[in-house]
């Protein structure tokens, strides 16, 4: 009995570990789906700088870490003349501007 329980113990703990992975196995694949939907929520947007004098709410929005509030603290603090202004005027932290100081611009009006 002992002997036929030593050959069966690795078969089964074989068998079981087939049909019931461990849950780190299932959370790995958890997460990456969980990032595929969050995705483009944020998109980075492409191409010319937006001008934080002319952007809407939404496009602001689009930029990474910039959400309602901070959307909504940009368009109060308009006209900027230079986008640096907006820690100097205390609109967003250093590290959210660090996100998207290469994505803005803010343009001047012509006189």
């Amino acid at each position: 009995m002992r002997f036929i329980r030593q050959l069966l113990a690795p078969v089964l703990v074989f068998s079981l570990s087939l049909f019931c992975p461990s849950p780190s196995t299932h959370a790995q694949k958890a997460k990456p789906a969980a990032t595929k939907a969050s995705a483009p929520a944020k998109a980075a947007p492409t191409g010319d700088p937006l001008d934080l004098n002319t952007a809407s709410r939404d496009q602001l929005k689009a930029l990474p870490g910039i959400g309602d509030a901070y959307a909504d603290r940009i368009i109060k603090g308009r006209p900027y003349s230079a986008k640096n202004q907006l820690t100097q005027k205390g609109v967003l932290p250093d590290a959210t501007y660090s996100k998207i100081q290469t994505m803005v611009i803010a343009k001047r009006k012509a006189k």
